[in-house]
């Protein structure tokens, strides 16, 4: 299939596209500012009198939402085929929004972790959920790109967390920061009407006119049933979820699948230890804590800018050599930071650490999902985020033992530059293009034809 027929293909307008866009922008916002507020108040807990937390007690108040993403992401997930995406994305900004109310009123560490559980439960589902819509109506040959574009909201998140602390820390304490991140609450009427439900869950449901209306008002011209429904087996039967598990560990797809998993898991391990511990690391490195929230501000800032530059580079010059470049880059940025640079330089390093870090594990994170057959999607995107939830903990667990080990702080960018070198290494071992392809991939596209669900099935430099 050529490039050029799937642009003339694609049938969803770009408002559309848009659209969709821009409201898992927002729930992945919201998201990312829960994430990252913690990172902005670690300093402020390390000092709270009232609990003397030890540096491995903080760490693991790190964890406890990514032990409720973990667990999250497979449940959402999974009652989004039965509920619908729409649905469960506003249940999920539900969940942790509400969550952050009994953060900022917790009493003790003990109640401060559980709400930070239940918070990372919705966490958890905002991510399958917003892939997936986002993938759907996302023309094939913008599909990294638009991806980066949505999860940039994550960094951007994590940008404002880091920015409120700054401003508003000293006098509203770290409750009055924490409680902000409820404010999504108010905006879920607004995702609730303006979040389209997915065309491929409502025709896998047999709500064939329910479907119809959407991509009328969505002005998808042409709109074709078989365009949007997973390719058929062989045999003409339905896949099963047999069947999507049994493709991940065939062929090529369990080298592939081996490097995604650990590749991710050393991605997002990378990602929540330096959301958690930058700002403390900084500080310990001689800087005060106005200079240290900086640094996690420029470490997010230039992650949400690099995932659009790297979103844009996969698209163009392919998946593989990018990341393994930017996975690498990162990794020399930590390292770098071990040093007493000028206060600047160091800025540029944290910047390097982000990209390689936030901006290169979500385009990875697209790459899974656009890397499997249409029917496999789900379930191997899924499982394969499950796996790196467990790099993820471990990030905030690392960072904490390695300061209860009494360990010179440079140690935490030794290590975390070691991991994000091993992630570059796994996603060599990745096959350039999936084993099995997608009957769609076959199909010779005629001028004004759908191809909404041809990704799946295209190649992978």
């Amino acid at each position: 299939m050529s490039k050029s027929s799937t642009l003339a293909a694609w049938p969803v307008p770009r408002s559309s596209t848009n659209r969709v866009l821009l409201c898992c922008f927002i729930a992945i916002l919201a998201e990312g500012y829960d994430v990252g507020v913690l990172g902005a108040i670690l300093p402020a807990l390390s000092e709270y009198e009232a609990w003397a937390l030890s540096p491995l007690e903080l760490g693991a108040l790190g964890s406890y939402a990514l032990i409720g993403m973990l667990i999250g992401a497979m449940t959402i997930g999974t009652l989004s085929d039965r509920y619908g995406r729409r649905n469960m994305l506003v249940v999920s900004v539900l969940i942790f929004a509400s969550a952050q109310i009994g953060v900022a009123l917790a009493p003790s560490p003990e109640l401060f972790g559980l709400f930070r559980f239940i918070g990372g439960l919705g966490m958890g589902g905002v991510i399958p959920v917003g892939a997936a819509l986002t993938i759907e109506y996302s023309p094939p040959e913008k599909r990294s790109f638009n991806y980066g574009l949505m999860y940039s909201g994550y960094s951007l998140g994590i940008l404002a967390a880091g920015l409120v602390a700054l401003v508003l820390l000293e006098h509203i304490g770290w409750r009055g920061v924490v409680a902000i991140g409820a404010l999504p609450l108010l905006i879920l009427p607004f995702l609730a009407k303006a979040t389209p439900e997915s065309l491929e869950y409502l025709l896998i449901r047999g709500r064939t006119e329910e479907a119809a209306k959407i991509a009328s008002k969505l002005r998808i011209n042409p709109y074709r049933e078989n365009d949007w429904k997973p390719a058929p087996r062989a045999d003409g039967k339905k896949y099963s979820t047999a069947d999507a598990i049994k493709v991940m560990f065939k062929g090529k797809m369990a080298l592939g699948t081996i490097g995604f998993w650990i590749s991710l898991f050393c991605g997002l391990l990378l990602v929540y230890g330096l959301n958690t511990w930058l700002p403390s690391l900084m500080r310990d490195a001689g800087y005060d804590l106005g200079s240290s929230l900086t640094f996690l501000m420029v470490f997010s800032l230039a992650s949400a800018i690099g995932g659009l530059l790297i979103g844009g580079i996969a698209d163009k010059w392919g998946k593989k050599i990018c990341l393994v470049t930017f996975y690498l880059i990162g990794a020399v940025g930590i390292l770098m930071l071990m040093f007493p640079n000028n206060i600047f330089i160091n800025y540029g390093f944290v910047a390097l650490a982000g990209v390689g870090s936030i901006s290169t594990s979500l385009v990875l994170t697209g790459w899974v999902a656009d890397y499997y057959p249409a029917y496999a999607r789900g379930t191997a995107t899924g499982w394969a985020l499950s796996f790196a939830r467990i790099g993820a903990i471990s990030g905030p667990l690392i960072g904490g033992w390695i300061g209860s080990a009494q360990l010179p702080f440079e140690w935490n960018f030794i290590i975390f530059a070691i991991i994000g070198g091993i992630a570059a290494l796994f996603i060599l071992m990745i096959p350039t293009k999936g084993g099995e392809q997608s009957v769609q991939q076959n199909i010779e596209v005629e001028p004004g034809a759908s191809v909404a669900g041809t990704a799946s099935g295209t190649e992978q430099r």
